[in-house]
């Protein structure tokens, strides 16, 4: 047994149990063609000075119209700064149908740092989505170095909760038997 990869994996899930989602979205994801799901990410910044970061950007899902042994694993752009992070989150991801063809691309925009707590952050986020009447913008939390996760799991999330729809609406269209 490889002790390594064990523990790689264990280090992933805690390092997903870490961060929240604070304001979910309940978009379905489309089942051809791309999904932009947009964000902001709000992470403890202690070499600020205990200030907060808040970052806008979103998560491009897309859907190959045809599956290829080029296409048949998940790929995986801007959430991570290390090559071997990445590799982690796609084994892992790999090991479920619902990740198996995705293309996976975060944007990010410019941090920009608040002297305010997470919480305090959050409401006004919160306060500023609802003024908007903004129901597609997320809100995730982490701590430092960990937004990439937070991220991930975000798009995660909302591809598990999408895939019976989008099984439901490939069967709909002839492409999967009943």
């Amino acid at each position: 047994m490889d002790f390594h990869s064990f523990d790689q994996e264990r280090l992933f899930r805690e390092a997903w149990n870490a961060v929240r989602i604070e304001r979910p979205v309940y978009l379905t994801l489309f089942t051809f063609g791309k999904t932009e799901l947009p964000y902001y990410l709000v992470c403890e910044a202690p070499q600020e000075g205990g200030k907060v970061s808040v970052t806008r950007g979103d998560v491009r899902i897309d859907r190959p119209r045809i599956v290829t042994p080029d296409n048949a694993r998940p790929e995986l752009q801007g959430f991570f700064e290390g090559r071997s992070d990445e590799d982690i989150a796609r084994f892992l991801l790999a090991r479920t149908a619902h990740f198996s063809n995705l293309r996976l691309a975060n944007r990010s925009g410019d941090r920009r740092f608040v002297a305010d707590s997470v919480d305090a952050t959050v409401a006004r986020l919160n306060r500023k989505l609802d003024t908007e009447q903004e129901d597609r913008v997320a809100i995730l939390v982490a701590p430092e170095k960990l937004g990439g996760i937070a991220v991930l799991r975000y798009a995660a999330e909302r591809v598990w909760q999408s895939a019976p729809g989008n099984i439901q609406e490939l069967r709909e269209r002839g492409f999967l038997p009943d």
